[in-house]
């Protein structure tokens, strides 16, 4: 190769990325700050940490597990389904309030097969109580327990297609975790303009008392350089360049705003947890993962396949009680 030749490949521009790495820059670029957009070379630079985050929210969604059985037969026959919801018909009152079934039942060509695959994610809680127990040979009424049950049950992207609804998850995964950066920036700014709000009262302390020989204009001050400083610092930190690396920085650790913490529990028919197994009660062990968001919050978070016709049902039925109810 002559010398041309090689500065000529050094001086052509770089292949464009694949389209799926294409469409994920894109969508990250559409939801970030308006001020990074602006940023020349913005694609170059964000695309080794976006294809990092994708590979991130295609592992998480992998290891989801399922798809289970959601019905009124796996109510009775599976443990963790029992555990899941209070009564079989409580399934019921899930598909017929679900926005999202009613959106898919409304569109007719979204039902290709005889069942539907969603993630199903649910709020954990565990309270205390006192009831009865046996202990040995004796039966008490006042036994310390903990009970284990579920709340806010909700289906996220269903689908009839299994592949279509993991490809669903795995682009909310990255828009969580978008959102996830939209609110640190935001803080950012909250911050900043909490900091203008204080140094602008304490100019007006320092005008009132430095004229007096007053000890108190030495401590309005110093409090006002380090409010400067810290503005000073809150400012670079929002600049479109910083900003920018931040975002690099976050994409390449996602674990801190989205990550699945695999949950163990042994309970009883009736939710009771239990530390230790007992010979003469019915224990199963449940084994699920909480999905963890940058905000602490945690969900239940699973795989689940729906026969079409219980959600049809079920939402035939929220329907006409709530005509029921508007006639009334």
């Amino acid at each position: 190769m002559s010398f041309l030749s090689a500065v000529a490949d050094l001086l052509k521009p770089p292949p464009p990325p694949e389209p799926r790495l294409q469409a994920a820059l894109t969508r990250v670029i559409g939801m970030v700050d308006p001020f990074l957009r602006a940023l020349p070379n913005l694609e170059r630079q964000l695309a080794p940490a976006v294809e990092h985050a994708l590979g991130y929210c295609e592992g998480l969604v992998a290891s989801l597990p399922g798809p289970i059985a959601i019905d009124r037969r796996a109510f009775g026959a599976d443990p963790l389904v029992h555990a899941l919801f209070a009564t079989a018909g409580d399934i019921d009152e899930m598909l017929g309030r679900s926005q999202a079934i009613r959106d898919t039942i409304d569109h007719p060509e979204s039902w290709r097969g005889d069942h539907f695959h969603a993630m199903l994610a649910a709020r954990r809680q565990q309270k205390k109580q006192f009831g009865m127990a046996q202990q040995g040979d004796i039966i008490r009424n006042d036994v310390a327990q903990e009970v284990l049950f579920f709340a806010d049950q909700t289906l996220v992207e269903p689908s009839c297609d299994l592949e279509t609804t993991r490809q669903r998850l795995r682009e909310k995964a990255l828009e969580s975790l978008l959102h996830s950066f939209n609110s640190h920036v935001e803080a950012l700014r909250r911050e900043r303009q909490g900091l203008r709000t204080d140094a602008s009262l304490e100019q007006a302390q320092l005008a009132r008392h430095c004229d007096s020989a007053d000890e108190r204009c030495t401590v309005h001050t110093r409090h006002l350089a380090e409010l400067d400083f810290r503005l000073r610092q809150s400012a670079e930190a929002l600049m479109p360049e910083n900003l920018a690396q931040t975002l690099i920085d976050f994409l390449l650790a996602p674990e801190t705003a989205l990550r699945l913490r695999p949950v163990s529990v042994t309970v009883d028919r009736l939710g009771i947890v239990h530390g230790e197994a007992d010979a003469d009660i019915q224990l199963d062990t449940l084994q699920f993962p909480e999905l963890i968001t940058r905000d602490r919050r945690q969900h239940i978070a699973m795989l689940v396949t729906i026969p079409c016709k219980d959600a049809l049902v079920a939402v035939e039925r929220a329907r006409d009680r709530q005509h029921r109810y508007l006639i009334i």
